[in-house]
């Protein structure tokens, strides 16, 4: 299941959307704990408890919970899921309205709901996508939904990937990625054997070199795509991949520098390739003292060259 959350400031425009859903035969309201009745009314009473904060700016929560293609769920247990998830994001006395779509080929549900609460109190946005994932995988297991992604495996979904995801129904690449690796990882081996195993994967590998030849970095090319280890996922940056595997730091032993990366060649190989002449003008300009002296030496022959006139 994949959740989006949205702050917004107008519940006009919020209810009127769902609404259009509705009229259109395209949704309908599953739930709500105020009164069901054109917008402008339904706006008026959100706004009435709005008015306990009104230096508050963004008053108006908007989520959509998406499950995967392959579940379902009847209105009720749709219902039940919205209230848990509004009592998990902390909106345990607020007004809220459950409207549910079925203009897609995935069953989903809207949330709106007033951040004032009866009381005045504020329901806070901190860290809430990161609260919100972690709920939502809760969630799935306890309606036997689909799990997406196990929570301690994964980095927060991207608005890009959530969007991607929704309008495809396919698993983020990135999120597929880091499966790969993370379960390739849990093997002990060599560095050579780590590469022909993500190979097999259709996973390319690049390390990355710094001027001094040693390994600052590691990148993964999947389906395309180039993406930094880290940004696959925290623990998947260079730092944390050699402590799994063995690595040696030999550029002759090793089974991909040569073909990942053209960073960082050493000075012994960048001096290999150059003509003879460069490397006689590099040992020259090292010895300057001799060079001072024989430079002085031609200063002086030039001054007592004698000079010759033409008519």
């Amino acid at each position: 299941m994949i959740g989006k959350q949205i702050k917004g400031k107008d519940f006009y425009g919020v209810l009127a959307y769902n609404q259009k859903k509705v009229d259109k035969g395209e949704g309908s309201i599953i739930d709500a704990n105020i009164t069901i009745g054109s917008i402008v009314m339904q706006t008026k009473e959100f706004n009435v408890v709005r008015q306990l904060r009104p230096n508050l700016a963004k008053a108006v929560y908007h989520t959509s919970l998406n499950l995967p293609y392959s579940d379902k769920l009847s209105d009720d247990e749709f219902g039940n899921l919205a209230r848990d998830y509004l009592q998990g994001m902390g909106f345990k006395d607020n007004q809220y309205i459950v409207y549910k779509h079925n203009d897609q080929d995935h069953s989903h549900i809207h949330i709106v709901a007033n951040r004032v609460g009866f009381s005045g109190e504020v329901v806070s946005d901190s860290q809430d996508y990161k609260r919100s994932e972690k709920l939502i995988r809760d969630l799935e297991k306890k309606f036997s939904l689909t799990v997406l992604v196990q929570n301690e495996e994964s980095n927060t979904l991207t608005k890009g990937e959530i969007e991607k995801c929704l309008r495809t129904g396919e698993v983020p690449e990135r999120l597929e990625l880091q499966s790969i690796i993370q379960g390739i990882l849990k093997q002990n081996m060599l560095m050579d054997e780590f590469v022909k195993k993500l190979k097999k994967q259709e996973v390319k590998i690049k390390l990355n070199e710094s001027a001094s030849g040693t390994v600052s970095g590691i990148s993964f090319e999947y389906k395309g795509t180039l993406f930094k280890g880290s940004k696959v996922h925290r623990s998947l940056s260079w730092n944390n991949i050699k402590k799994v595997i063995n690595y040696e730091q030999d550029r002759n032993n090793n089974p991909i520098s040569a073909n990942t990366t053209e960073i960082g060649k050493t000075r012994e190989k960048t001096d290999r390739n150059l003509p003879s002449y460069n490397r006689n003008w590099y040992s020259d300009v090292r010895k300057p003292s001799q060079n001072l002296e024989k430079n002085h030496r031609d200063e002086g022959d030039k001054v007592n060259k004698p000079r010759r006139f033409r008519f």
